[in-house]
């Protein structure tokens, strides 16, 4: 089960987010923005020291309740998605979301790179995408 969305800009920036779920605890605004900040700090850093060369970072983070998984893209945007421990296939949910993005985000002419994502259409389609992945579609 997909929880939330969170896309990263490549500066640590929170630029969408978005619950599908109750399964998680409403978070504020802020408390978003510190996630993004915090886990973009982390991502840096394990790849840094990770002992294998040319070493992304940090790709999932697991605890009990919970999975975030870390989607990077080649010019450093982040997507986190927040899941059930057991979820599998996060990572064909992760390149959907980002076919989506490709397809309503960059390719809108209005939207201006690394500025927050208010795109209805964009939106609207990760929503429906959601949707499908929690109802086992």
């Amino acid at each position: 089960m997909l929880h939330a969305l969170l896309i990263i800009n490549k500066a640590g920036g929170l630029i969408y987010n978005r619950d599908f779920t109750d399964g998680l605890a409403k978070l504020t605004t802020n408390e978003y923005l510190v996630m993004a900040g915090t886990f973009h700090g982390v991502h840096a850093i394990t790849s840094r020291i990770s002992p294998v060369p040319g070493s992304s970072g940090m790709e999932v983070l697991e605890a009990d309740t919970f999975r975030i998984f870390c989607f990077q893209t080649l010019t450093g945007v982040k997507f986190l998605l927040i899941t059930d421990p057991l979820q599998p296939y996060a990572d064909n949910m992760s390149r959907k979301v980002y076919e989506l993005y490709g397809d309503f985000v960059m390719k809108n002419p209005f939207y201006n790179p690394e500025m927050p994502i208010r795109i209805e259409l964009f939106d609207a389609n990760v929503q429906k995408l959601a949707k499908q992945l929690n109802a086992g579609g």
